[in-house]
């Protein structure tokens, strides 16, 4: 019995070895990752090892995971324009590295490799870019300045073996001297605004009084006219137009009291007796 149970301790720790040893012979590869392999006499591989479960030589082999999933890097910069002026600018890029290059740069920059590549890139491409343009410039052509930075920066990070799949300014602001001027502008051109707007309404002010003036004349003219012409009758057509407002103010007076004609009659026949 006890031979048994030794019999059965070693092959518990035989296959336990087994186990240990066949475990450390495998190495996994996530999805969104890639592998190289670090050979102690043979250095780094050049083959790159997809997603999966794969076997290595233990103690001779070494796998290097490297993250090829995009990833987000933003860098601040500040640097001066073609007309000397201090501007602040941010960019924010999408980067990942391309499979084929990760030996050559685990070799030449090591698992840290953004951190070596991208500020150092961005902030060389930046200071190019914005020395090409003047404060203003860079404000009411950045769609020009953009592409003129996703161009080089792009040019820039594939001799790294990186991608750059968006670049993007986020931020963008120049130096206290400079954006005094520009708000001090900013008031002169509405107060220059506001005057040639007082300007414009005065003169349709005056344009209006001269159109009034002209038109109260043309029509004393008219009146004056009117009243050669028509001579006598119009001053007996203003006549009857007169007494019908006295009779129709009269009318309305609770003191006087009309009498009509045959009263009239009546009444001059008994003055007669």
């Amino acid at each position: 019995m006890s031979k048994l149970m030794n019999a059965l301790t070693r092959l518990g720790v035989g296959i336990a070895l087994v186990g240990g040893a066949a475990n450390s012979m495998l190495y996994n590869v996530d999805g969104g990752h890639r592998a190289v392999i670090f050979d102690r006499f043979q250095g780094v591989k050049q083959d790159v090892i997809g997603e999966g479960t794969h076997f290595m030589v233990p103690w001779l082999h070494r796998p290097i995971i490297f993250d090829i999933r995009t990833r987000p890097r933003s860098v601040a910069v500040s640097t001066g324009s073609k007309d000397l002026q201090t501007v602040n600018i941010s960019l924010r890029t999408l980067y990942r590295p391309k499979a084929e290059f990760l030996p050559k740069i685990f070799s030449n920059l090591g698992l840290d490799y953004e951190e070596r590549v991208l500020p150092s890139i961005i902030n060389e491409v930046l200071k190019a870019v914005v020395a090409q343009f003047d404060a203003s410039e860079l404000i009411t052509q950045r769609t020009m300045v953009s592409h003129e930075i996703s161009k080089m920066l792009t040019e820039r990070a594939g001799q790294f073996g990186l991608i750059l799949d968006d670049i993007s300014i986020t931020h963008l602001t120049f130096g206290q001297e400079f954006t005094n001027a520009v708000e001090a502008k900013q008031v002169a051109q509405q107060e220059a605004e506001k005057a040639r707007f007082l300007v414009e309404k005065a003169e349709q002010s005056k344009q209006a009084a001269i159109i009034t003036a002209e038109g109260d004349s043309k029509a004393a003219e008219l009146i004056a006219k009117a009243l050669q012409d028509a001579g006598d009758a119009l001053i007996e057509l203003r006549r009857i137009e007169t007494a019908e407002d006295i009779a129709n103010t009269l009318s309305q007076s609770p003191n006087v009291a009309y009498i009509s004609e045959n009263a009239n009659m009546l009444l001059s026949g008994l003055a007669m007796k």
